[in-house]
């Protein structure tokens, strides 16, 4: 049964999307983003998310759109477009300005409208709330309701989807904290939260991914204190997990778009409030080298073997994380900067990645296109493709002479031997 709440969700990455088919199940829903191009493909049932697929494109009845003016149509409207950082790791607002700028244009009197792009609390009401007001002339509680709803999709993950993840419900006050949980609660499986505030909410989500963030920071510290120690991290964890309160975080690659940004607007805030940040911030410094510490450890055993710039370089993984596509804010990008700083050019295997266009030097090929003996297997992101493969599919590339493994994955130390030299994290 479909209500006469008209749903438009603006913002279609890898967030609004699925959230606007799952939407469309039970609501009418206009898909709106400002790139055609994306919209394009969406209307052609091709997904570059690989979120929803071909099929669930070509099932749903969202109305996928580029048109602003077909905002108008809509009551109640959810903000997901990206809310990324400046280059000294500052909030960049614009995005969520623009998109509350164009809401504001198109809302009637009695609209909702709620946010999910990630903030620092104080966001929605302290700078787009006025905006809004400012731009319909309308005044809000009164004339137009605001809510903030956390976005926690996790992108490849086919199991933790939209409708069974607990979605974080808030208002602007008691009535539209009921009419928005009563929207999402149409879709979520498995119910909602309702956050005290506006505020409470938009900190749950910044606090989500800091925690994380700090938590794989230590597992990384630890890394490279146990690299001096001559201690595999891995076998560490494996013996401390034994434990029943263990918390199961391993040392990795920390990339993407919420738990490498989110901890800056946390920080950010802080510091307008006169405090700073001393373990988020530190977490942050830790992760964020971690790339520099594995491929200077690439270097240094490469040196020992006397193999240099024409060494052949092979990476598994390009992508932020495992089965999915986006490879953007990926920190794999930044191994591959410092070994262009090196003079190597390496090869990327990625079966999410079919090309690579960029001012980084790297070729993406496949496994069959592997000609020359692997000198160095650099094994990053553990997708299911390379879960599925036989460990001699790799193995059995590599150069018969001399060869390193830089595992990340605690995936290949069984190979170790006098020619195969094995790191890990």
């Amino acid at each position: 049964m479909k209500t006469n709440k008209k749903i438009a969700v603006i913002g279609l990455g890898y967030v609004g999307m699925p959230l606007a088919v799952t939407f469309a199940k039970n609501f009418d829903v206009i898909g709106f983003d400002i790139d055609k191009n994306k919209i394009s493909s969406y209307q052609k049932n091709i997904d570059p998310t690989g979120e929803i697929g071909e099929e669930g494109l070509k099932d749903t009845t969202v109305k996928f759109t580029s048109n602003v003016d077909d905002l108008k149509e809509a009551n109640f409207y959810i903000i997901t477009v990206p809310t990324p950082i400046k280059q000294d790791n500052t909030p960049n607002l614009a995005p969520i300005e623009s998109a509350t700028t164009m809401v504001a244009e198109h809302m009637n009197k009695g609209d909702y409208i709620v946010y999910e792009s990630t903030v620092y609390p104080g966001v929605t009401e302290d700078i787009c709330v006025p905006l809004i007001e400012k731009i319909s002339g309308l005044a809000s509680p009164n004339d137009f309701k605001v809510g903030y709803s956390p976005e926690r999709i996790n992108p490849g993950d086919k199991k933790n989807t939209v409708e069974n993840i607990v979605k974080i419900v808030s208002g602007i006050d008691d009535e539209a904290l009921e009419e928005i949980a009563s929207v999402y609660g149409r879709v979520i499986k498995v119910g909602t939260h309702k956050a005290s505030s506006i505020k409470v909410a938009e900190s749950a989500k910044v606090v989500e991914n800091s925690q994380r963030d700090i938590n794989i920071a230590f597992m990384n510290e630890l890394s490279q204190v146990f690299n001096l120690m001559g201690i595999n991290t891995f076998e560490v964890i494996e013996a401390m997990n034994t434990k029943w309160n263990s918390l199961g975080f391993y040392p990795g690659l920390v990339g993407g778009h919420c738990i490498g940004v989110d901890p800056y607007y946390f920080i950010y805030q802080a510091e307008n409030l006169g405090y700073h940040s001393q373990i988020i911030s530190a977490g942050r410094k830790i992760n964020n080298q971690m790339s520099q510490f594995i491929i200077n450890n690439v270097i240094k055993e490469l040196m020992k073997y006397n193999k240099s710039s024409n060494s052949n370089v092979v990476i598994a993984g390009l992508t932020f994380k495992e089965n999915t596509p986006d490879f953007r804010n990926s920190k794999v990008m930044n191994m591959i900067s410092e070994l262009n700083e090196f003079g190597i050019r390496p090869k990327i295997i990625d079966p999410y990645v079919k090309s690579y266009k960029g001012e980084l030097e790297a070729d993406i090929i496949g496994f069959e296109d592997i000609e020359e003996p692997i000198d160095v297997l650099l094994y990053a992101v553990n997708h299911k493709e390379f879960r599925e493969t036989e460990d001699a599919k790799f193995i059995n590339l590599l150069n018969n002479d001399r060869a390193i493994i830089v595992d990340l994955k605690n995936r290949f130390k069984q190979y170790e031997s006098d020619v195969i030299k094995y790191w890990s994290i």
